[in-house]
């Protein structure tokens, strides 16, 4: 009998009459973005515990996969390796042991890595160095080496779960010309997004036949042209226009985001973002429904999930112990004191102690005629006393070299003119805003506040005597009065302006949108430039000096005084609540 019921069922088989063999897959896909440095639930630049971390995110992970086991996928998109002093230590200093980043994100079992902007911004030599640490791939699609053609980093991986294939594309906004000096990744081209994605999705469809398709872009949603030739956050323009994505992670503009949207063939797209430091993670879970080997259905849906609910991770903790006692004691050292706390807050209304002590190192280092510089962190203070390496990280957030450039005195007004219209709003009245903000703020942009635009693009200039009047229209308000000596500003003469590198390489579009020069022409301005980062020369020069004596320069001012000075007052309680008296 049971000989027959085998002939039978393959009679069956072969005539292909047999109920088709349905079952089920479901993953669980888990993004992290924009860590910065943020790997222990510790500040080490504020000396105090932090929300977020890769020690949070991992307690997460674990508890996940208790229930999804190795269908748990892991994708990080990018922006690792810069931020906090963490990263910096094993960036600069401790170059021989491997990659604190790289040693981590292997312990956390990640699948795949892709390439940040401030990723690059460390140079070749430590993100190769950190990429070659890693024992998954990190992605890059449209990073070419220019001597072969070929993509520098791997441009897509692929993964099988329960014998599903999963495709993961990554890429990185193309506009890292626009941002960070060449000798930072010399070699290289980033080729623009869509195209990329059209090229590979091609060959991934032909050659991979995949069952679910990922893309993770190191690019925000807003797109803009950058430089006058690169497409940045372009993001979700490429999941529109490029069938073929079931998921695309964003991140870069340190905002929220979790929506679907409808691609161009009438397919749904899932679009999340999880803003940056770990604090959520973009939580994905697709289930697919297959039958005889073959996909018929798919859901996709995501959450953002709050890491602070799951703890920090002890085993992680444990883990990485001696690492974070190197640290500590690297930002421990004392290299000086300030006789004045020092803070951006005032920054924003008019010269101030923070940003001219940040004018008056780049003068003195550079030897230029006129610094321009902006507050690279939203709201940060430095305390009077013992300054620390510590403090170096809130001094200067960013790791830009130095440039020393070649700019008229027109060139310089318009670049101003383009910096006060992105910060200030245009008052009709007295009870107006000084300041421009946005009108709606999207959650997890704590770096933009309220404002409609990046504080970083914010540059005041020292060593010229101007005014800035708010009740004029963009490109009249900057009247430029006299050099600081009193001596006349010539519009036509040329100038030798401080500058850091993300400025000078047209980073924020004051040079080029504003001041006219194009996007090529800007390398020829270049004088010269630092071989180390500012906040190295900024170390040196307070070690140097020991007692630094911080205070505002008081070259420029917002007018009329009678509308800006009230108004100064309601917008400075608007973003940052009432003066403690």
């Amino acid at each position: 009998m049971k000989r027959f019921s085998c002939f039978v069922i393959g009679i069956f088989l072969l005539m292909g009459v047999l109920p088709a063999q349905e079952r089920e897959v479901k993953l669980k896909i888990v993004e992290t973005s924009d860590i910065h440095g943020n790997y222990y639930p510790y500040d080490f630049i504020h000396r105090k515990e932090a929300a977020g971390s890769l020690a949070r995110v991992h307690a997460f992970v674990q508890k996940k996969r208790e229930i999804y086991k190795d269908n748990l996928i892991l994708l990080d998109n990018g922006d690792i390796l810069q931020g906090q002093p963490t990263a910096y230590y094993y960036n600069y200093i401790d170059t021989v042991t491997r990659h604190l980043a790289a040693e981590m994100m292997n312990f956390m079992g990640y699948d795949a890595g892709n390439m940040g902007n401030h990723d690059v911004e460390t140079g070749r030599a430590v993100f190769d160095r950190w990429a070659g640490d890693c024992h998954f791939p990190v992605l890059g699609a449209n990073i070419i080496d220019t001597a072969t053609g070929e993509t520098h980093f791997k441009p897509y991986e692929v993964l099988e779960r329960d014998s599903v294939k999963i495709v993961v594309l990554g890429m990185i906004t193309p506009a890292i010309p626009v941002w960070l000096s060449e000798n930072l990744w010399k070699g290289l081209r980033f080729d623009d997004m869509e195209a990329t994605a059209r090229k590979w999705m091609k060959i991934i469809r032909e050659k991979e036949k995949p069952d679910l398709v990922i893309g993770i872009f190191h690019a925000g949603q807003d797109a803009q042209l950058m430089g006058g030739k690169f497409h940045e956050n372009a993001s979700v323009e490429v999941a529109r226009n490029v069938p073929g994505f079931d998921i695309v992670l964003m991140g870069h503009d340190h905002a929220r985001e979790c929506k679907k949207i409808e691609n161009i063939a009438g397919d749904s797209v899932l679009i999340m973002d999880p803003a940056s430091t770990g604090i959520v993670v973009s939580n994905v879970d697709v289930t697919l429904k297959l039958r005889d080997g073959k996909v018929v259905d798919k859901k996709v849906n995501g959450v953002l999930s709050e890491t602070k609910n799951y703890g920090v991770s002890e085993e992680f903790m444990q883990r990485f112990a001696p690492e974070y006692d190197a640290v500590q004691n690297f930002v421990s050292k004392k290299i000086g004191s300030f006789t004045e706390t020092i803070s951006t807050r005032p920054a924003y209304f008019g010269s101030s102690a923070f940003i001219d002590l940040i004018h008056t190192l780049q003068l003195e280092i550079s030897g230029a005629d006129i610094s321009l510089a902006a507050p690279l962190s939203y709201d940060t203070e430095i305390s009077e006393g013992d300054i620390f390496v510590s403090d170096m990280f809130n001094l200067y957030k960013y790791e830009n070299m130095l440039y020393t450039m070649n700019l008229s005195g027109k060139e310089i007004h318009d670049a101003l003119e383009m910096s006060y219209n992105l910060w200030t709003n245009q008052m009709k009245s007295p009870d107006d805003h000084l300041l421009l903000f946005r009108e709606q703020r999207r959650e997890g942009a704590e770096d933009r506040a309220s404002f409609k635009n990046f504080s970083f693009n914010f540059d005041s200039a020292a060593s010229i005597i101007y005014t800035v009047d708010v009740t004029k229209p963009d490109g009249e308000k900057v009247t430029i009065l006299s050099m600081a000596d009193g001596t006349p500003f010539d519009m036509d003469k040329i100038y030798k302006v401080a500058v850091n590198s993300y400025r000078g390489n047209g980073g924020g579009e004051l040079l080029t949108k504003g001041s006219g020069i194009s996007q090529d022409d800007l390398k020829e301005r270049i004088i010269s430039s630092t071989d180390k980062d500012l906040r190295y020369y900024l170390m040196q020069y307070i070690e140097q000096k020991k007692v630094i004596e911080p205070r505002a320069l008081n070259q420029w001012k917002f007018i009329p005084e009678e509308w800006v000075v009230p108004a100064a007052k309601r917008d400075y309680e608007f973003l940052f609540g009432k003066v403690k008296k």
